[in-house]
């Protein structure tokens, strides 16, 4: 997947994950589960937008490992509103899924940045 469409991807991820907060309650546990997932989904666009622009192979896969632990950390989220009751289990599924694609294609990556020295 190239820079390009992997960036639609992470921000589509980001706005699906906007979406998906504006529809649930506003309770106060509602509310800071819903925070922390705002700020970890739309954090993985924009920094797989950094990770683009990084200035060498060094810096490129320290910004992917900021774009796995942002995707990691929203798929976490996704389940602690699920586990609570505040999300349906088939609202959260693809984005739990996204979460985990988008970790897994940051940690290859990453794993191929390191053996060429370069960027994939």
């Amino acid at each position: 997947m190239d820079c390009e469409n992997l960036k639609q991807r992470t921000k589509k991820f980001g706005l699906n994950i906007i979406r998906l907060a504006e529809t649930l309650p506003g309770d106060p546990t509602s509310r800071i589960l819903l925070g922390q997932l705002v700020c970890a989904g739309t954090s993985v666009g924009a920094n797989y937008r950094a990770a683009c622009r990084a200035k060498s192979t060094a810096d490129f896969v320290s910004k992917l490992g900021t774009v796995e632990e942002e995707s990691d950390e929203s798929g976490f989220w996704l389940e602690m509103l699920v586990d609570s009751g505040k999300v349906k289990p088939s609202a959260a599924a693809p984005l739990i899924r996204e979460a985990g694609e988008l970790t897994a294609i940051a940690v290859s990556s990453i794993n191929t940045a390191r053996k060429s020295g370069g960027r994939p």
